[in-house]
Order: C-alpha cells, then structure tokens, then sequence
C-alpha cells in the first residue's frame, strides 16, 4: 500500500500542509473536511442578502508575509494578490475630520525622521521609544513594553496591533506584537506593502490550492468529518470518521488542522488557549467611487478598516466581543453612517451583511500564548497545524500558512514519506 498522509482540515493550514507535501515521492496525500467548503476562515462565498460573493472576514496580507506569498507563488495565484508598489496606508480621525496617507519608504524606515512623512502631529521621539517592542520578554503584555498613549499609539501602533493580535493591544503579548513588528514595519517599506485579495480570498487562496492539489492527484474529501482519533501502541492507528473508518498502516502519518477547541476535543491531554477574541465583519453592496483608496483605516470610530472590491465596500472589526449581541440591523447602520462619512457616500444603508464570528482567534495575551502546543506531538505519527500552534505569531493568515509548512516539514523528516 502507498504511504498517506492524511490532513484533517481543509483550512489555510491544511491546504499549505497538502501544497508542501504533494509533489513528495512516494506519498499519497488526502485531505479530510467536516463541512461542505474548504477554506475555513479564508473563503468566498454568494450571499443572497446582497446578492453577490463576498469573503466571510477580510484579511490582510503583508508583502514580508514570506509564508503567505510563497503559498500563493506555488499555487501560481501570487498575481491575484495585488497592492501598491510602495506602502501606503490611507486614514481619517473621524473625530477631528484629519485625513493622511502614511507612505512608508522602501528600505530602513528613515521616513521616521522626515516630519512630513510622519503620522501627523506625532514627534520622532514617539517611534524611536517603539525600539523596546523589538527585544521582550516572553511574558510581557504591551502594556508593560511601551507607552500605550499619545498621536503615534492612537493614530498607527493601536490599530496596527488591533488588527494583527485581535486584541487591545496593552493587553496582548509583547513577544507577539515584537514578530509582527519585526517582521514587518521595523524591516522597512518592501516588507510593509499591503496586498488585498481583490477578487477574493476563494479565487486567490483557495481555489488554486485545490486545483494544484487536484493535478498532483492529492484528494479533497469534502464533508467527511473526523469523529474520533484511535490511538494504540503511541500513534494514531485509525480515524472514525462515523460510517467510515480508515486503518493507518505502519508509515501513514496525520496532520490535525483544524480549530483549538476541536483539537482539544480530539487528542488526549492537549493544551491549547482557552479564550477567545471575536471579529465583526460587515459588506455593503454599492458602486465604489475610483477615487477610494484600496484599504481605509478609521480612527476614532467603530468601524476600523475598509476594504474597497468592484460594486462592494467590506468592513473589519477585531476584538469585537462587545458586538455580538448588538442586533444586527443596528450595527449595520451605526457602520454605515461612519463608512458614509468616510468615504463620502452620501446613500441610504444599501443592501447590506453582517458577518460576526465570537470565536475567531485565540485570546493573544501572553498567557494564552503560553498555552499554544508545538507542531509534534507524543504520538509518533501525529503532528499539529493552524494558526493557534506555537507559531511565534498571532493568529494570522501567515501563522496559518507556517505552521502547514512546518507540520508538513516534519512529517518529511520524520520519514513518513
């Protein structure tokens, strides 16, 4: 019998595990999905309130993202990722009515230095204070790191960090906001460059992995759910998948990518981060005038960014635990009326979604960080992929991609294939 592996998940950790391992010699690569999409969190999907396709949350993908880009470079989607040639991010105070588009030079961020390129009102001693994010301690809120006030925290750091951790930030992990910085703003301009999944995250993530995974004759087995893992002898030796159950043979290996709480409910003894952080999503069907720029941060607003698509406006919301039960046709018209301002639509609330999620991410505070297991497991053919592993990022599109890679890496090693 060919060797398997088997990846329970079709995700973005999933689908980069099955992407890394399909054109391995001598393996055979399946992969396991509960429900009837693959994608989990990073889809499209039509909606008939508005009656077009839409993304079920926004996502923002970096160009120093190196894990992201090089997915979608193998599945040759990497074009449909699109954004400026330089970083430019576009905001307005909706209280003070200031508009300013921070451009971030291509190299070491000497724009820092230059007064009017600054975020306005914001004093160079404010980024150069930012150097004690880049060397913290592993148990160290923000909070405890830098001053959680002033322009330059309220204007850029705030919800920069907002949207990576999904969390308020003074309350998230130093060692997790130090990555993304490091990673990103401190490496300098090419890193920082927005890219914006303009015609979906479904026809630029997802639907070229499948299609790539399809030609290596990997296969997809959609609503095919994973009921129980046998254990025996220390390894997985069957999946109960309730009317099916798959024996594994004695070089198969399994890679469980799918949420925190389902791991937990899955493997024995497993720790992973307990708590939670929500995002609010919102899409508004209407014509988007030319002039909007691609992406739109609100300060001083419920609203935090804009998405601009062809005949559609999309708003994130993170750490929006507080939104959940606010009715939903209240919460679209308190969003609008701040779009409307935004943007300078001046329009009733146009046919409209709510798209709100109370489990999105894990909590990024630095005990619940603690918390995230590592990629192996102590079952000899058992590894663990998804954005909640101990990746060293929040939990991203990014850390999703990495850590399928790396579950992928060591299945390779472990000679299970």
């Amino acid at each position: 019998m060919p060797r398997t592996v088997h990846i329970i998940g079709a995700g973005l950790a999933g689908l980069a595990a099955a992407v890394k391992l399909a054109p391995s010699l001598g393996a055979a690569v399946v992969v396991h999905e509960a429900t009837a999409y693959p994608g989990g969190r990073c889809r499209s999907y039509f909606d008939r309130s508005i009656g077009m396709t839409i993304d079920n949350g926004n996502h923002l993908v970096l160009s120093g993202n190196r894990s992201v880009v090089g997915f979608a470079e193998a599945i040759g989607s990497a074009a449909r990722l699109m954004g400026p040639q330089h970083a430019e991010f576009a905001f307005v105070d909706l209280a003070s009515s200031e508009r300013w588009t921070l451009r971030m030079n291509d190299g070491l961020p000497w724009w820092i230095f230059d007064k009017k390129r600054r975020v306005p009102g914001t004093r160079l001693g404010e980024y150069l204070r930012l150097i004690k994010l880049l060397r913290v301690a592993a148990d160290a809120p923000v909070g405890d790191v830098i001053d959680c006030s002033g322009p330059l925290y309220h204007r850029l750091v705030h919800p920069l960090l907002l949207a990576a951790l999904n969390i308020e930030p003074r309350q998230g992990s130093a060692a997790l906001a130090s990555a993304v910085v490091r990673e990103t703003l401190a490496a300098g301009g090419l890193a920082c460059r927005p890219l914006i999944a303009r015609d979906g995250l479904g026809p630029a993530l997802v639907e070229p992995a499948l299609q790539y995974l399809r030609e290596r004759n990997a296969e997809v087995r959609l609503d095919h759910e994973l009921r129980a893992l046998r254990f025996a002898e220390g390894r997985v030796d069957a999946l109960d998948f309730g009317a099916e159950t798959v024996t594994l043979g004695a070089d198969d290996a399994v890679i469980l990518a799918v949420p925190h709480y389902a791991a937990a409910a899955l493997v024995p003894d497993l720790q992973v981060p307990q708590g939670h952080r929500a995002i609010a999503n919102a899409h508004f069907r209407i014509e988007v005038p030319p002039s909007l720029p691609p992406m739109l941060g609100l300060i001083n607003a419920t609203t935090e960014w804009i998405f601009a698509f062809a005949g559609r406006l999309s708003v994130t919301i993170s750490n929006a635990d507080r939104l959940m039960d606010v009715p939903r046709a209240m919460l679209a018209q308190t969003i609008w009326r701040e779009v409307s301002r935004a943007t300078g639509i001046a329009a009733e609330l146009p046919p409209w979604q709510i798209v709100r999620e109370r489990r999105a991410t894990f909590a990024a505070t630095p005990e619940e960080n603690a918390k995230r297991p590592g990629v192996q497991t102590p079952w000899d053919n058992l590894v663990l992929a998804g954005d909640w592993t101990a990746t060293g990022l929040p939990a991203t599109l990014e850390s999703a991609v990495r850590s399928g890679n790396r579950a992928a890496e060591v299945v390779m090693v472990g000679n299970k294939v």
